[in-house]
C-alpha cells in the first residue's frame, strides 16, 4: 500500500538514539522514496546525520503540526517498542495525521485501523490506514516446495534479536544489484516489509502456518527467477533466545541454499527482558553447527547449507576496534568476517558468490572455540 514515491513523515516518539526506533531508522537508511520529516520531541531540530549516523537531510521536529508543513502524504509508525503497542504520546499526532488527510502505515501489534478513536475519523478517498503485521489469508502448511526453486536462497540467522540481519540483507541485495545481479528481497518483518513493500510480517502468523507463510512469501518473490538469481530472506530472532520461536520457520519456508550468521561485535548474552535470567550466547563455533545442522533437517533435496560468512555488527565500536574484531573472528571461525553497513556488502556477497565454486563452505575446518 505505501508507494515507493510517497513522501513520508516518521513517528520515532523517542526512539531516535535507541533500538526502538529502528523500524525508522532502518527506513531512514534504507529506503529509497522520499522521507520528509521525522518526529521527535525528545530531539527536535536536531541534526538528523550527528545524531543517527546516517547520512540523510531530513529534518526532526517536535510534532505533527510541524511536519505537515513539510508535505508528507503517509504518517509511518516507526517505533517497535516491546510489547508491539501504539504508545500514548504517539496519539495525538497519529490522530491529526489522519485530520489532515495522511495515510497511516504501522507494524505494531496494535490494529490502529480497529482503534475506535481513530475509525472514527472520516476519511478522504484514497486514505488508509495499513496493519500490516497481520497474519495473510489462504495459509497453508509448509511442504518444503521452496528446495525446488532454481535460485539461491540465502537466509540471515543471528546471535541475538536485533542485531543486524535485515541491514545485511539489504546491503547485501544493494551490492549484487550494482553487480548487474538478479537479486531479490523478502521482508519477514515490519521495517522490511515497509522498505520492499512485500514479504511477510512472521511474529503475526500462528505457529502452524508459519513455515508456510515463508514459504509462501519465498515462492511469491522467486516468480521468474533463475538459477543465477540470489534470494536474500531477512532473518528474525535467534536461536539462542528463549523469547524467539522465529529461526526455525524460517529454515523450513526458504529451504535456504546458504546461511549468513550475523553477530553483534562484543556481546555475550542475549538482550532480553529488565530482570530476566541472564541467556548467554553459545561459542559462535557451536551456534555455526547448530544453524547448519537444522538448515539440513527436513529437506527434500539433501542439501546441507553452510554459513557462508560472519556479518558483524560494530556499530559500538571505533574504526581500529572494529577491524580488530572482525580479525579475531575471521580467524577463530575460518570465515570471511565484514560489517556490511560499515563496509558495504561487496566483500560478503564475494564469499555467498565463491560459495557456488565451493559448496562445502569456506573454513569449516577451520572453526575454533569462540
Amino acid at each position: 500500500m505505501l508507494r515507493p514515491d510517497a513522501p513520508v513523515v516518521l513517528l520515532q516518539h523517542g526512539g531516535l538514539d535507541n533500538l526502538s526506533g529502528k523500524t525508522g531508522l532502518a527506513m531512514l537508511r534504507y529506503r529509497s522514496g522520499p522521507i520528509v520529516a521525522v518526529i521527535d520531541p525528545a530531539h527536535a531540530g536536531a541534526d538528523l546525520a550527528a545524531l543517527t549516523g546516517i547520512p540523510r537531510p531530513v529534518p526532526v521536529v517536535a510534532d505533527m503540526a510541524a511536519a505537515l508543513a513539510h508535505g508528507p502524504a503517509v504518517a509511518v509508525v516507526g517505533l517497535a517498542p516491546s510489547g508491539g503497542r501504539l504508545p500514548e504520546e504517539m496519539r495525538a499526532d497519529v490522530c491529526l495525521a489522519l485530520r489532515a488527510g495522511l495515510s497511516l502505515a504501522s507494524g505494531l501489534h496494535s490494529r490502529l485501523a480497529e482503534d475506535p478513536e481513530f475509525a472514527a475519523i472520516p476519511r478522504a478517498a484514497g486514505q488508509w490506514i495499513w496493519d500490516l503485521r497481520q497474519e495473510p489469508p489462504g495459509l497453508e502448511v509448509a511442504a518444503a516446495r521452496a528446495a525446488a526453486l532454481p535460485c539461491r536462497r540465502l537466509l540471515a540467522v543471528g546471535s541475538d534479536m536485533a542485531v543486524g540481519k535485515m541491514s545485511t540483507c539489504l546491503e547485501l541485495a544493494a551490492a549484487a544489484r550494482r553487480r548487474g545481479l538478479d537479486a531479490r528481497f523478502v521482508g519477514t518483518g515490519q521495517a522490511g516489509i515497509l522498505i520492499s513493500g512485500q514479504g511477510v510480517a512472521l511474529d503475526a502468523v500462528r505457529v502452524d502456518y508459519a513455515a508456510g507463510a515463508v514459504e509462501a512469501a519465498v515462492l511469491q518473490a522467486a516468480d521468474g527467477a533463475g538459477p543465477e538469481a540470489l534470494l536474500l530472506v531477512e532473518g528474525q530472532g535467534s536461536l539462542a533466545h528463549p523469547g524467539s520461536t522465529a529461526t526455525l520457520p524460517l529454515m523450513r519456508g526458504s529451504q535456504p541454499t546458504d546461511l549468513l550468521l550475523v553477530h553483534r561485535a562484543g556481546q555475550s548474552h542475549v538482550r532480553t527482558r529488565p530482570g530476566a535470567v541472564p541467556v548467554a550466547i553459545p561459542p559462535l563455533h557451536e551456534l555455526i553447527k547448530a544453524c547448519e545442522a537444522l538448515a539440513a533437517l527436513g529437506r527434500p533435496d539433501g542439501q546441507r547449507p553452510r554459513v557462508r560468512a560472519l556479518a558483524l555488527n560494530t556499530a559500538l565500536l571505533e574504526t581500529a576496534e572494529a577491524a580488530a574484531a572482525a580479525a579475531r573472528l575471521a580467524d577463530a571461525t575460518g570465515l570471511p568476517v565484514v560489517d556490511p553497513v560499515r563496509q558495504g556488502g561487496e566483500a560478503l556477497l564475494d564469499a555467498v558468490l565463491a560459495a557456488t565454486q565451493h559448496p562445502g563452505g569456506p573454513g569449516q575446518s577451520a572453526l575454533k572455540s569462540v
